[in-house]
C-alpha cells in the first residue's frame, strides 16, 4: 500500500504559501496607507513597499517550489526529496525584521511621548 497521494500534499503546501503571501501583501498595503500618515513623512512608504516586493518574491518562489515538488512526486512517488529551506528562511528573516521594526516604532513612540 502506497502512502503517496499524487498532487494533494504539494498543493496543500502551495495553498499555505499562497495564504502567507496574501497576508504579507495585505499587511504591507496597510503599512503603505498608515505609516506615512501617522509619522508624517513619505519615507515611511518604504516598509510597505518592501513588504509588497517580498510577498511577490515569496509567491513566485512558492509556485516554483510547488512545480518542482509536484513533478518529482509524479515521477518518483513516495521518494520525493524534500525541498531546501531557503523559502522558510527568507520568510523567517522577513518576519523577524518586521517584528524588530514594529518594536522599534513602539519604543520610539513611548520614549517620545
Amino acid at each position: 500500500m502506497a502512502l503517496f497521494d499524487p498532487g494533494l500534499q504539494p498543493e496543500r503546501n502551495e495553498l499555505a504559501w499562497r495564504r502567507t503571501t496574501l497576508a504579507i501583501a495585505a499587511g504591507s498595503l496597510v503599512a503603505l496607507r498608515l505609516l506615512p500618515e501617522v509619522f508624517g513623512h513619505a519615507l515611511w512608504v518604504i516598509p510597505g513597499a518592501v513588504g509588497l516586493v517580498v510577498s511577490g518574491g515569496v509567491w513566485i518562489a512558492a509556485r516554483r517550489r510547488y512545480s518542482t515538488v509536484s513533478a518529482s512526486a509524479i515521477a518518483h512517488g513516495d521518494r520525493v526529496p524534500h525541498p531546501d529551506g531557503r523559502l522558510p528562511l527568507v520568510l523567517a528573516v522577513f518576519a523577524t525584521s518586521v517584528g524588530a521594526l514594529g518594536l522599534a516604532i513602539v519604543v520610539a513612540i513611548a520614549l517620545a511621548g
